[in-house]
Protein backbone atom coordinates (compact mmCIF):
# COMPACT_ATOMS: atom_id res chain seq x y z
CA UNK A 1 0.00 0.00 0.00
CA UNK A 2 1.36 3.41 -0.96
CA UNK A 3 1.91 5.93 1.81
CA UNK A 4 -0.12 9.18 1.59
CA UNK A 5 3.10 11.12 1.06
CA UNK A 6 4.10 8.92 -1.86
CA UNK A 7 0.55 9.29 -3.19
CA UNK A 8 1.13 13.02 -3.46
CA UNK A 9 4.37 12.53 -5.34
CA UNK A 10 2.86 9.99 -7.71
CA UNK A 11 -0.43 11.72 -8.33
CA UNK A 12 0.28 15.41 -8.27
CA UNK A 13 3.51 17.23 -7.79
CA UNK A 14 6.25 15.83 -9.97
CA UNK A 15 5.58 16.38 -13.64
CA UNK A 16 7.77 16.75 -16.71
CA UNK A 17 7.29 18.51 -20.03
CA UNK A 18 6.37 22.19 -20.36
CA UNK A 19 2.84 22.91 -21.62
CA UNK A 20 2.89 25.99 -23.85
CA UNK A 21 -0.90 25.89 -24.37
CA UNK A 22 -1.62 26.64 -20.73
CA UNK A 23 1.16 29.19 -20.33
CA UNK A 24 -0.71 32.06 -21.99
CA UNK A 25 -3.33 31.98 -19.22
CA UNK A 26 -0.83 31.90 -16.38
CA UNK A 27 0.10 34.72 -14.02
CA UNK A 28 3.55 36.07 -15.01
CA UNK A 29 4.24 37.08 -11.39
CA UNK A 30 3.64 33.50 -10.27
CA UNK A 31 5.88 32.18 -13.04
CA UNK A 32 8.71 34.49 -11.99
CA UNK A 33 8.49 33.11 -8.44
CA UNK A 34 8.30 29.49 -9.57
CA UNK A 35 11.20 29.94 -11.97
CA UNK A 36 13.20 31.39 -9.10
CA UNK A 37 12.48 28.36 -6.92
CA UNK A 38 13.51 26.04 -9.75
CA UNK A 39 16.74 27.94 -10.46
CA UNK A 40 17.66 28.02 -6.76
CA UNK A 41 17.15 24.29 -6.26
CA UNK A 42 19.22 23.43 -9.32
CA UNK A 43 22.24 25.03 -7.64
CA UNK A 44 22.14 22.48 -4.80
CA UNK A 45 24.34 19.41 -5.26
CA UNK A 46 22.49 17.48 -2.57
CA UNK A 47 19.61 18.18 -0.21
CA UNK A 48 18.26 16.79 3.05
CA UNK A 49 14.76 18.04 3.84
CA UNK A 50 12.80 17.14 6.97
CA UNK A 51 9.05 17.32 6.41
CA UNK A 52 5.72 16.91 8.15
CA UNK A 53 2.87 15.26 6.26
CA UNK A 54 -0.71 16.02 7.37
CA UNK A 55 -3.95 14.42 6.19
CA UNK A 56 -7.22 16.32 6.78
CA UNK A 57 -10.89 15.75 5.99
CA UNK A 58 -13.13 18.24 4.17
CA UNK A 59 -13.84 20.11 7.42
CA UNK A 60 -10.17 20.56 8.20
CA UNK A 61 -10.06 17.89 10.90
CA UNK A 62 -6.59 16.32 11.08
CA UNK A 63 -6.81 12.59 10.38
CA UNK A 64 -3.12 11.85 10.71
CA UNK A 65 0.34 13.35 10.81
CA UNK A 66 3.70 11.82 9.94
CA UNK A 67 7.24 13.06 9.91
CA UNK A 68 9.91 12.05 7.47
CA UNK A 69 13.04 13.01 5.57
CA UNK A 70 13.75 13.47 1.89
CA UNK A 71 17.30 13.11 0.52
CA UNK A 72 18.23 14.03 -3.06
CA UNK A 73 21.46 14.00 -5.04
CA UNK A 74 21.38 14.47 -8.79
CA UNK A 75 18.78 12.01 -10.11
CA UNK A 76 18.90 9.93 -6.91
CA UNK A 77 16.52 10.24 -3.99
CA UNK A 78 15.46 8.60 -0.77
CA UNK A 79 12.30 9.15 1.25
CA UNK A 80 12.04 7.93 4.85
CA UNK A 81 8.72 8.04 6.68
CA UNK A 82 8.77 7.45 10.42
CA UNK A 83 6.68 4.34 11.05
CA UNK A 84 5.98 4.01 7.34
CA UNK A 85 7.92 3.30 4.18
CA UNK A 86 11.47 3.84 2.99
CA UNK A 87 11.88 4.55 -0.71
CA UNK A 88 15.29 4.36 -2.37
CA UNK A 89 16.15 5.36 -5.94
CA UNK A 90 19.61 5.24 -7.50
CA UNK A 91 18.42 6.89 -10.71
CA UNK A 92 17.68 3.54 -12.37
CA UNK A 93 15.94 1.32 -9.82
CA UNK A 94 13.36 2.08 -7.12
CA UNK A 95 13.13 0.08 -3.89
CA UNK A 96 9.97 0.55 -1.81
CA UNK A 97 10.43 -0.96 1.62
CA UNK A 98 7.39 -1.58 3.82
CA UNK A 99 8.54 -1.69 7.43
CA UNK A 100 5.30 -3.18 8.75
CA UNK A 101 5.73 -6.44 6.81
CA UNK A 102 9.51 -6.39 6.17
CA UNK A 103 8.98 -6.44 2.41
CA UNK A 104 10.69 -4.58 -0.41
CA UNK A 105 9.39 -4.13 -3.94
CA UNK A 106 11.91 -3.36 -6.67
CA UNK A 107 10.92 -1.64 -9.90
CA UNK A 108 12.77 0.11 -12.70
CA UNK A 109 12.30 3.72 -13.78
CA UNK A 110 10.85 3.95 -17.28
CA UNK A 111 12.80 6.72 -19.06
CA UNK A 112 10.17 6.90 -21.83
CA UNK A 113 7.42 7.83 -19.39
CA UNK A 114 6.79 11.05 -17.49
CA UNK A 115 9.30 10.11 -14.81
CA UNK A 116 8.13 11.07 -11.34
CA UNK A 117 10.87 12.00 -8.91
CA UNK A 118 11.04 14.11 -5.75
CA UNK A 119 13.51 16.49 -7.38
CA UNK A 120 10.69 17.71 -9.60
CA UNK A 121 8.75 18.81 -6.56
CA UNK A 122 11.36 21.54 -6.15
CA UNK A 123 12.05 22.24 -9.82
CA UNK A 124 9.63 21.94 -12.74
CA UNK A 125 6.59 20.59 -10.90
CA UNK A 126 4.46 23.40 -12.39
CA UNK A 127 5.50 22.83 -15.98
CA UNK A 128 2.77 20.53 -17.24
CA UNK A 129 -0.99 20.82 -17.32
CA UNK A 130 -1.32 23.51 -14.64
CA UNK A 131 -2.61 27.05 -14.63
CA UNK A 132 -1.04 29.08 -11.87
CA UNK A 133 -1.56 32.43 -10.18
CA UNK A 134 -0.15 34.40 -7.27
CA UNK A 135 -2.69 34.85 -4.46
CA UNK A 136 -0.53 37.22 -2.44
CA UNK A 137 1.76 37.22 0.56
CA UNK A 138 1.24 36.39 4.25
CA UNK A 139 3.17 35.67 7.40
CA UNK A 140 3.54 32.08 8.69
CA UNK A 141 5.33 32.39 11.99
CA UNK A 142 8.42 34.47 11.25
CA UNK A 143 8.40 33.61 7.53
CA UNK A 144 6.99 35.79 4.79
CA UNK A 145 5.48 33.41 2.25
CA UNK A 146 3.94 33.80 -1.18
CA UNK A 147 0.91 31.66 -1.99
CA UNK A 148 0.61 30.26 -5.49
CA UNK A 149 -2.55 28.50 -6.60
CA UNK A 150 -2.24 25.70 -9.16
CA UNK A 151 -5.28 24.44 -11.09
CA UNK A 152 -4.97 21.31 -13.25
CA UNK A 153 -5.96 21.73 -16.88
CA UNK A 154 -7.13 18.11 -16.95
CA UNK A 155 -10.42 18.18 -15.04
CA UNK A 156 -10.53 14.39 -14.77
CA UNK A 157 -7.77 14.40 -12.14
CA UNK A 158 -8.77 13.41 -8.61
CA UNK A 159 -7.67 16.79 -7.24
CA UNK A 160 -8.83 20.28 -8.19
CA UNK A 161 -6.34 22.62 -6.52
CA UNK A 162 -2.77 22.67 -5.25
CA UNK A 163 -1.59 25.52 -3.02
CA UNK A 164 2.12 26.25 -2.72
CA UNK A 165 3.61 28.46 -0.03
CA UNK A 166 7.00 29.80 -1.12
CA UNK A 167 9.47 31.17 1.42
CA UNK A 168 10.06 34.58 -0.17
CA UNK A 169 13.50 35.17 1.32
CA UNK A 170 14.89 31.67 0.73
CA UNK A 171 13.12 31.06 -2.62
CA UNK A 172 12.24 27.52 -1.54
CA UNK A 173 8.97 25.66 -1.09
CA UNK A 174 7.67 25.88 2.47
CA UNK A 175 4.53 23.80 2.03
CA UNK A 176 2.27 22.16 -0.54
CA UNK A 177 -1.44 21.50 0.00
CA UNK A 178 -3.39 19.23 -2.35
CA UNK A 179 -7.19 19.51 -2.44
CA UNK A 180 -8.85 16.31 -3.60
CA UNK A 181 -12.35 16.16 -5.05
CA UNK A 182 -13.28 13.70 -2.30
CA UNK A 183 -12.70 16.45 0.24
CA UNK A 184 -9.45 15.05 1.56
CA UNK A 185 -6.56 17.48 1.95
CA UNK A 186 -2.90 16.51 1.97
CA UNK A 187 -0.28 18.96 3.21
CA UNK A 188 3.49 18.57 2.97
CA UNK A 189 5.44 21.09 5.06
CA UNK A 190 9.23 21.45 4.99
CA UNK A 191 10.53 21.92 8.54
CA UNK A 192 14.27 22.04 7.74
CA UNK A 193 16.26 22.17 4.52
CA UNK A 194 19.97 21.30 4.52
CA UNK A 195 21.59 22.29 1.23
CA UNK A 196 25.17 21.33 2.07
CA UNK A 197 24.77 17.76 3.30
CA UNK A 198 27.32 15.18 2.10
CA UNK A 199 25.45 12.14 0.76
CA UNK A 200 27.11 8.97 -0.54
CA UNK A 201 25.66 7.06 -3.49
CA UNK A 202 25.22 4.02 -1.24
CA UNK A 203 22.52 5.84 0.71
CA UNK A 204 20.23 5.63 -2.33
CA UNK A 205 20.48 1.84 -2.73
CA UNK A 206 18.52 -0.66 -0.66
CA UNK A 207 20.93 -3.05 1.10
CA UNK A 208 19.08 -6.28 1.91
CA UNK A 209 21.81 -7.28 4.36
CA UNK A 210 20.62 -4.56 6.72
CA UNK A 211 17.10 -6.02 6.78
CA UNK A 212 17.30 -9.65 7.99
CA UNK A 213 14.53 -11.84 6.61
CA UNK A 214 13.24 -9.20 4.19
CA UNK A 215 10.93 -10.52 1.46
CA UNK A 216 12.02 -9.26 -1.96
CA UNK A 217 9.52 -8.73 -4.79
CA UNK A 218 11.46 -7.94 -7.94
CA UNK A 219 9.31 -6.44 -10.73
CA UNK A 220 12.16 -5.40 -13.00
Amino acid sequence: MKSPFLHIFLAVLMLTNFNMVAQAQNDPKAKTILDGVSAKFKTFKSVQAAFVFTNEDAKGKVLGTRKGTLYTKGNKYRITLIGGQDIFCDGVNVWTYDKSVNEVTISKIDPSSNSITPQKLFTNFYDKDFLYKLNGEKKVGAKLVQEIELTPVDKTRNFFKVYLLIDKAAKTIYSTKVMEKSGTRFTYTVSTLNRSVNLSDAQFVFDAKKYPGVEIIDLR
